[in-house]
């Protein structure tokens, strides 16, 4: 034996290779079209698996239901109708654990519109 431990890679001079450090990223996607936002997370994990990543997700969150209720006359008169809207905001995350260089390359892909994606990235 050489003396040299294989776990260690080491430079020509001899001085040991920094490993790329690793880190545990967490991407949210919020949408209020539930297709694109369900295609947008397919894609975003098929990128990580074809790299080899560890993948949690997606953790589908509670939706919002944002609601407003209001009278149908501009003015008091008449008899006493209402509207009702109601907009549900979806929520996803998916975490990942690899170098952000690679999250840059998976987060790349065509995002559809309507989709807002936040990358947040905590060391490990």
């Amino acid at each position: 034996s050489s003396g040299i431990n294989a776990e260690w890679p080491l430079r020509p001079g001899g001085t040991p290779v920094d490993e790329v450090q690793s880190h545990r990223i967490r991407i949210t996607l919020t949408s209020r079209n539930l297709k694109s936002l369900e295609k947008v997370c397919t894609d975003l994990i098929h990128g990580a698996k074809a790299k080899d990543l560890d993948v949690v997700g997606p953790v589908r969150l509670p939706n919002k239901n944002l609601k407003i209720t209001t009278r149908k006359t501009p003015c008091g008169e008449g008899s006493k109708t209402w509207d009702k809207y109601e907009m549900k905001i979806h929520k996803r995350v998916i975490d990942l654990k690899s170098p952000s260089e690679t999250v840059k390359q998976i987060t790349s892909i065509s995002i559809e519109p309507g989709v807002e994606v936040e990358v947040t990235i905590a060391d490990s």
